[in-house]
């Protein structure tokens, strides 16, 4: 990786920007370079993480605190993750299409990524990609999940603050009360205000809330009302984004180490398996061993005992 390329990154060049996330999605080498090299130029911007079911209207508040965030002056990047695409295995790109309101904004930078796979509502390299934005000197970045529901736990480890939507008449309540997304939201947003039920859907969460066990010191998920179609609400969300960000300053090396911790257990575990496969097994060899385990031939523990014994006998 030259150092014109990290430098033009760092400026903010947009071809080089998307150049770069390019590298990471496609796991080349050029791109772990590039981290290396970026790496001690980010912590500055602030992550927000939107999570939800699918239908409760994320990319369109997406759209309108983008729109809200420029107003205030700063710059935002957003990385939209989509379903992976079963042709082509690219993302599905509705979430950028629905945000072509900003694509002539130099202040704007949106990408659209495909989960190719990876469980949790990100995919693989969201991380990494959220560096590069952070490195390019975006003010604020937003992530949108894929929205596939109570999996989407990783948001938590990648972003700043977990905001999780909600929507009335259609059972999200439900999905608010289950302990994977309840554990993961520092804020509540009950979108689309307007319909029938979202009283409703504030007092279920509201008393599932009280159910939690908090410190005199502890902050508790204020619940916002939005109406994304027309930006009501809107500004009262970053608000409470922002008491939030105040809230956290204390933590927010805590946070940050256990971001850091998740993230380097993951790169390790990715790149200890691609090792085996690629320098330790032969072609093929993981394969029937897959198949050995299918056939209770053998027993996953067995398995990956031998497997573990093979890798280091190929570092001696």
């Amino acid at each position: 990786m030259t150092a014109s390329f990290s430098e033009r990154v760092l400026a903010g060049d947009p071809r080089a920007i998307a150049r770069a996330i390019s590298l990471l999605e496609d796991e080349a080498p050029a791109g772990a370079d590039l981290i290396r090299a970026i790496f001690p130029r980010t912590g500055r911007a602030y992550l927000i993480g939107i999570t939800g079911p699918p239908g409760a209207g994320k990319s369109t508040l997406v759209d309108r605190l983008a729109a809200e965030i420029r107003r205030r002056g700063q710059t935002i990047g957003i990385i939209a993750v989509d379903p992976t695409s079963p042709y082509s295995g690219g993302a599905i790109l509705g979430d950028r299409l629905r945000m072509q309101t900003h694509a002539g904004d130099p202040g704007v930078f949106i990408r659209s990524m495909a989960t190719r796979g990876h469980l949790g509502g990100l995919a693989h390299a969201t991380g990494d990609v959220a560096l590069v934005l952070d490195a390019a000197g975006l003010d604020v970045i937003v992530i949108e999940t894929v929205g596939v529901g109570q999996d989407e736990v990783d948001i938590v480890r990648t972003a700043d603050v977990s905001v999780v939507t909600l929507v009335p008449g259609t059972g999200d309540e439900v999905q608010a009360l289950k302990a994977g997304i309840m554990e993961i939201a520092d804020i509540f947003v009950v979108n689309k205000a307007d319909r029938e039920g979202a009283d409703r859907t504030m007092s279920s969460v509201r008393s599932t809330l009280s159910l939690q066990s908090y410190g005199p010191d502890d902050w508790r998920p204020p619940i916002v009302k939005t109406e994304a179609t027309s930006g009501a609400g809107v500004p009262e969300l970053l608000e409470a984004i922002a008491a939030f960000r105040a809230y956290a300053e204390k933590t927010q090396n805590i946070r940050r180490r256990e971001r850091s911790e998740f993230r380097l257990r993951e790169l390790v575990s990715h790149r200890f398996m691609d090792h085996l496969e690629t320098r330790v097994l032969a072609p093929g060899e993981l394969s029937q061993l897959v198949e050995r385990i299918a056939a209770r031939e053998v027993d996953p523990y067995t398995a990956t005992g031998e497997l573990l014994t093979r890798a280091l006998k190929a570092e001696n």
